[in-house]
């Protein structure tokens, strides 16, 4: 369980950022099957597959974060093994119900900043971004939302086909290099955050430009997402996916570069929506 969660956290085949912290931290639960002679020896088998897990993506601070807090409430608190297993169990109940519920506080708080009428752009593919604009919907709000394609794994089309279930929302989608386009008729651009640590804002690959086109066409910006990716002492590393994801067939003499995320200063975002409040 352990090992197949960390090859899928590295091939991106789970696109929610709090997803991949949940299936991490349930991963854990693999150790709860295995035996062990002494607590010493659960703590390093426990803190050597929360380390890879941790490392399966360096860039996600809830995944981060999520490792950390289980490691904490266990390491050196306990003296048995069974004990330990108890201990192990409850933690990863609690963190991931932690997850959920930030996530979820975080999604209710965005929807009250979402009016009636209001024509939103959003980029790539959130759960909460999406749970912002469903919640908003179901009470009562008429939307209109714009989708990036978000290429190249063009993930925009998975958000598109879940908005498209919604009610009371009309959806449109439109290429990348067509948001200028789009955000001429947008009253906000709401985002996803895979992390916010050093006065950076770090998310999806192409939320840089979005994010200068919208404050150069005075639409404002929201990030929304739970309050574990805002992270202080953290060391943000990007991905960068395989060139095929770019061009199929290389072409001799050209370097494909494809990042996974985009670096944005805090400060050009208008408003940071998490479970704990809002941030202007």
């Amino acid at each position: 369980m352990i090992d197949e969660t960390v090859a899928e956290i590295r091939a991106m085949r789970t696109h929610s950022t709090s997803a991949v912290a949940v299936k991490a931290t349930q991963a854990l639960a693999e150790l709860l099957d295995r035996e062990y002679v002494t607590v010493d020896e659960f703590e390093r088998d426990l803190e050597h597959n929360a380390g890879v897990l941790r490392r399966s993506n360096p860039s996600h601070a809830a995944l981060h974060n999520a490792m950390r807090d289980v490691e904490r409430a266990i390491v050196g608190e306990v003296t048995s093994v069974e004990a330990a297993k108890q201990r192990l169990e409850d933690v990863i109940a609690r963190v991931v119900e932690d997850i959920e519920t930030a996530k979820g506080e975080a999604a209710a708080n965005a929807a009250e900043h979402i009016e009636d009428g209001d024509t939103l752009l959003v980029h790539d593919y959130s759960t909460t971004v999406l749970e912002s604009i469903e919640n908003a919907a179901r009470d009562g709000a008429h939307l209109t939302v714009y989708v990036t394609e978000a290429r190249p794994r063009t993930l925009g089309r998975k958000t598109a086909r879940a908005l498209a279930g919604m009610s009371r929302v009309e959806t449109r989608m439109v290429v990348d290099s067509a948001m200028g386009y789009a955000l001429r008729d947008c009253d906000r651009v709401l985002l996803g955050i895979t992390c916010i640590t050093g006065g950076t804002y770090y998310n999806r690959i192409g939320t840089f430009p979005l994010v200068v086109t919208a404050r150069e066409l005075g639409v404002p910006v929201t990030a929304v997402g739970s309050g574990a990716k805002m992270i202080e002492e953290f060391r943000f590393e990007n991905e960068f996916r395989d060139a095929v994801e770019v061009m199929r067939e290389p072409v001799e003499d050209v370097t494909i570069e494809n990042p996974s995320y985009d670096a944005t200063p805090i400060g050009m975002v208008d408003t940071v929506i998490t479970d704990d409040g809002v941030r202007e």
